[in-house]
């Protein structure tokens, strides 16, 4: 594995994040693989673009948008502006731990994969336990995802997504909001990727800790499992995938 490189981009969507914003930009860039960090504020109405704007790194590129678009569009963004060989999706929240970069590169800088979950639910980590019916919710959009694209994951709506570049500038993402994790998915397994998953640990926020996903993003999920899993979107997105300039070595075999 190659090593003491900077070749990861870190997208980080921002809304209404000042309580945990600085700890976590610090904590991103104290990691070994990062070249640039993209912090895209959603449209904050407290100090969030202040305290990004005092971090004191060239590595640090804030982007601000008019209003609150929703982590689809913000995300989109970002990954649109990201220039290293790796992008992972990082939320401003403490809920997912940077420290474990390494472990989610580790299958791509082998070049066994193209894209790689950090699982909450393989339990060689700690996870803080919090709502049952979340966990079940996930559970269940992740089977019927799992039925849609024929991948098995073991979770699907995890925020902690790496990719190549080149996956990343192919993916057009048109969900506004949570329904990006399930339109990424379907689109990752139309393109016929190699996706690998990795245990993570997971603090997860209640909603008096300021956490946003609700059960109308549910819904959502259910309704981006069938739009993107149609014959059609599929033949699409892998028309989009071999056309394009960038490709990836084995990237026409069967998963």
């Amino acid at each position: 594995m190659k090593t003491n490189m900077e070749c990861l981009s870190v997208v980080i969507p921002c809304f209404n994040e000042e309580a945990t914003i600085i700890e976590l930009i610090n904590s991103v860039l104290s990691q070994t693989f990062v070249k640039e960090i993209i912090v895209i504020d959603d449209g904050s109405r407290d100090n969030s673009i202040e305290l990004i704007k005092s971090v004191d790194s060239k590595k640090v590129k804030l982007l601000v948008n008019p209003e609150n678009l929703g982590k689809g569009r913000t995300v989109s963004k970002g990954l649109n502006e990201a220039t290293g060989e790796f992008v992972v999706i990082q939320d401003a929240d403490l809920e997912y731990d940077p420290k474990e970069y390494a472990v989610l590169l580790e299958p791509l800088l082998d070049g066994r994969a193209d894209v790689v979950y950090g699982s909450r639910f393989l339990t060689s980590t700690s996870r803080r336990v919090l709502y049952y019916w979340h966990r079940l919710g996930n559970s269940v959009l992740t089977t019927l995802s799992n039925i849609a694209t024929n991948i098995d994951l073991t979770d699907m709506e995890t925020c902690y997504k790496v990719m190549r570049l080149q996956v990343a500038k192919s993916l057009n993402i048109q969900e506004n909001r949570f329904g990006i994790e399930p339109e990424m998915t379907a689109k990752f397994a139309a393109m016929k990727l190699r996706i690998f998953e990795v245990p993570i640990s997971y603090n997860g926020r209640t909603y008096e800790e300021g956490k946003k996903i609700t059960w109308k993003d549910g819904f959502s999920a259910l309704r981006c499992i069938v739009i993107y899993n149609t014959p059609r979107k599929k033949k699409l997105q892998l028309n989009k995938w071999r056309g394009s300039k960038n490709t990836l070595p084995n990237d026409s075999n069967d998963q």
